[in-house]
């Protein structure tokens, strides 16, 4: 089932969550054993999210150093087969444009679609480190919304191959990133808006946000939305803060902040980190269901306990 039939069926709020696929090295099991966990929360869906390789440095044992280019964390179309097939649970697998053409794309949302799955979220993706060689006669997406036109287009039949005639038109959902806060390569919020309704125009169903840590941010954001003409789904995405550390890495990787009111609490108290988290979770999912969100979204970085935690506060 789609994100959006999810949403107008829903009689109740729903609760939905993102993992991230185990690092290299690690088994599937990481991710079963996670996905185990939160059954007995009937998720509407899971999202997995997607990495592109990444260039690093090895040393060898007489000294010499090797560069290498590898992904991190590979496996998201496979952990989207098992949570779909083994688990029933639908899935929203992230794709990238950065670190893939437009036929590696095609080829990973055709393995998707024999999966099953019917979801994706488009993103750009973070930088690469490396630049990666695109082969002649091959593209590459630049921005997400070139990423969602590649993904309406395959679910009208039309492929990157142009000689592929009479085709099969695929049938994802399309989802995209929000930020309440805007994107930190937009001048100001106003233009990062303008940026995401084109994409809706283009082909987005629905909107998941970026975490924020004051609900006001997620409300605002909704407004303007809504005021440019965006009606479409804006899901709110929430991270559980637990760790003193994730004051300064947070707002460091994902450009967001934290409200003074919980830096203040935090700082006279860092013994009660996990508490004064969970704590401001249910506060925010509270004040989340009063404004009437259809879903609020985990990004639960595969820590799971504390998420569930929450979420029985509200079943």
């Amino acid at each position: 089932m789609k994100v959006t039939e999810h949403i107008e069926k829903a009689k109740n709020p729903l609760f939905s969550y993102e993992i991230v696929p185990p690092p290299r090295g690690r088994t599937v099991k990481d991710v079963v054993d996670i996905v185990k966990e939160l059954v007995p929360y009937s998720p509407p869906w899971i999202d997995v999210t997607s990495h592109s390789s990444g260039a690093f440095y090895h040393e060898k044992p007489d000294g010499t150093i090797e560069r290498r280019i590898y992904k991190k964390r590979p496996g998201t179309i496979g952990i989207c087969g098992i949570i779909q097939n083994r688990f029933k649970i639908d899935t929203v697998a992230h794709i990238l444009c950065n670190g893939f053409t437009q036929e590696e794309t095609e080829d990973a949302l055709i393995e998707l679609n024999y999966l099953g799955v019917e979801n994706v979220l488009a993103l750009r993706g973070d930088g690469v480190n490396y630049n990666k060689k695109i082969s002649n006669g091959r593209r590459i997406n630049n921005y997400a919304s070139n990423l969602v036109t590649q993904v309406d287009n395959l679910n009208k039949g039309q492929y990157v191959n142009e000689e592929v005639t009479g085709a099969d038109a695929l049938n994802f959902c399309i989802g995209v990133a929000g930020y309440p806060e805007k994107h930190f390569e937009a001048p100001n919020l106003k233009q990062d808006i303008r940026f995401l309704k084109q994409k809706v125009e283009l082909g987005a169903e629905y909107i998941a946000t970026q975490m924020f840590f004051e609900t006001s941010h997620y409300i605002n954001f909704v407004k303007h939305c809504r005021s440019v003409g965006i009606e479409c789904p804006i899901i709110p995405g929430l991270k559980i803060l637990k760790s003193v550390r994730q004051l300064q890495m947070l707002p460091k990787n994902f450009y967001i902040n934290f409200p003074e009111e919980l830096v203040e609490e935090v700082m006279a108290n860092p013994e009660h980190v996990k508490e004064i988290g969970f704590n401001w979770a249910c506060r925010q999912v509270e004040e989340l269901l009063n404004f009437g969100v259809p879903t609020v979204h985990f990004y639960i970085m595969n820590d799971v306990s504390t998420v569930t935690k929450v979420v029985k506060r509200f079943m």
